[in-house]
C-alpha cells in the first residue's frame, strides 16, 4: 500500500498575511510546541518567508512575557495563554 503525503500549506499565505504581530497570540501560539519550543516548517507547512517573520514575531512575544520561554513556564501559567484572554 502506498502512503501519500498530504500537502501542507503556509497559513499566512493562504490567508495573505503579509506581517505577523506579535500580539496576536491566538495565531502565534499555534506554532510553539508544549514545552515552549517554536515549531519547525516541516511540522507546520509554514513557508520560508513567513517562518522567518513568525520567529521573530513568537520572540518579540517571549520577550513582552506573553508567551513562554520555557516549559518551566508553561507549567507555571497552566499551559500556553488562550487566545480568548487577549
Amino acid at each position: 500500500m502506498r502512503y501519500f503525503l498530504k500537502r501542507r500549506v503556509c497559513a499566512f499565505c493562504v490567508d495573505k498575511i503579509d506581517e505577523i504581530d506579535y500580539k496576536d497570540i491566538g495565531r502565534l501560539r499555534r506554532f510553539l510546541s508544549d514545552r515552549g519550543r517554536i515549531d519547525p516548517r516541516r511540522k507546520t507547512g509554514t513557508c520560508a518567508k513567513h517562518q522567518r517573520r513568525l520567529s521573530v514575531a513568537l520572540k518579540r512575544a517571549r520577550h513582552i512575557a506573553l508567551l513562554p520561554f520555557t516549559p518551566e513556564h508553561v507549567r507555571q501559567m497552566g499551559g500556553l495563554p488562550s487566545a480568548a484572554k487577549g
